[in-house]
């Protein structure tokens, strides 16, 4: 493993991205949030996804430096284009717009379509718990065909994430926030670079055998080489059997056909769209009740008499707060292929040997 601390990690992923035509204001962004995310404990949404990101900037899938486009407007409603920009830098865009119409009317909804990859949708509920606001989000992935439908052993959805924010008075937020498959594609990934081992019968392969093996999903490869989903012969799990199937395909209808995105399909563009709901509990809350309330019903879950062998019960955000906790002070680990992929884009991209060498400082 390879120990690097938040700044040293920041500044570097910046340079990369800055070297690849991105705004340094950009540049800076997406290093940021892809940082946030290992932080949080999020390896799959974080910088192992430096590579991708670049591949997918030259093959023209994402776009740097764009801005979103408002194509409807309401006072309550927007449905905003990002028109394949990194999701780093459109999606704040977007959510930002759903903060004031919902601080001006009480609630709000925006569909986010063709955005870049968005990365830990845990960020956006957490911009708009900042401001207040309660969120829902419904995401899919256009074009990243990942995940079989209960019963089945074809990829036939994306990971379709599902997020939701609660914000407290004086506190972190409640989030919730996960992929409707076993694992998000990027545990896949991270098993795949020498990081944690997927759970047992994450994966299916086409003759119906459960698996942990990446190369189900990928195919064979080679260390620092690229991951493509479409070599592989078998797919992700939904999880929770015909719940997570259900919500995953909700996911694509609301997140992605509704959105204007599209449903997930084969050969097309990868994209993410984004159905987000914005609630002001000062409006709806008029009994001044929701914020005790909440802490009243939190207090009572982690009260739970734990099972043999579970510590403590938990609520959404407490693994995620434990983990910023402690790799904010002692630095974010990564595997060595996941950091030799990065550095190997580094080069690649012009950053030097200077730069490489002081990220590890």
């Amino acid at each position: 493993m390879v120990t690097i601390q938040v700044q040293n990690l920041i500044d570097f992923v910046g340079e990369v991205f800055g070297h690849a035509d991105s705004s340094p204001e950009e540049a800076k962004r997406i290093a940021t949030y892809l940082t946030t995310a290992n932080l949080t404990g999020h390896d799959s949404h974080g910088v192992i996804r430096v590579p991708v990101y670049i591949r997918w900037k030259e093959t023209g899938f994402v776009v740097p430096n764009q801005t979103a486009e408002v194509v409807v407007d309401t006072p309550s409603l927007a449905v905003v284009d990002g028109k394949f920009g990194y999701g780093q830098t459109v999606t704040p865009q977007a959510v930002r717009i759903g903060i004031e119409k919902c601080k001006k009317a009480g609630l709000a909804a925006v569909a986010l379509r063709n955005a870049g990859h968005i990365g830990r949708v845990g960020d956006w509920a957490e911009m708009a718990a900042a401001e207040g606001l309660v969120s829902v989000h419904f995401v899919n992935a256009a074009g990243s065909l990942l995940v079989a439908p209960f019963g089945g052993v074809e990829k036939r959805l994306s990971t379709a994430p599902y997020c939701v924010g609660i914000p407290r008075e004086g506190q972190d937020p409640i989030v919730l926030d996960f992929a409707t498959s076993v694992v998000a594609e990027g545990k896949v990934l991270v098993a795949s670079r020498g990081g944690k081992k997927l759970p047992k019968g994450a994966l299916v392969d086409a003759d119906g055998t459960l698996s942990e093996d990446p190369t189900v999903l990928y195919g064979p490869f080679t260390p620092e080489g690229p991951r493509d989903h479409t070599k592989g012969t078998g797919a992700i799990r939904a999880f929770g059997d015909h719940k997570g199937s259900g919500l995953a395909f909700m996911c694509e209808l609301l997140g992605g056909a509704l959105t204007g995105t599209g449903a997930t399909s084969g050969g097309r563009r990868f994209a993410n769209g984004m159905l987000a709901f914005y609630v002001d509990p000062k409006v709806v809350d008029t009994s001044h009740v929701f914020d005790a309330e909440v802490s009243r019903y939190t207090d009572f879950i982690r009260a739970t008499k734990p099972m043999a062998g579970v510590d403590q019960v938990l609520i959404p955000g407490d693994p995620e707060r434990k983990t910023r906790a402690e790799r904010t002070k002692n630095g974010i680990p990564l595997p060595d292929d996941t950091w030799a992929a990065i550095v190997n884009t580094a080069r690649e991209v012009g950053v030097s040997e200077v730069s490489i060498q002081r990220a590890t400082a």
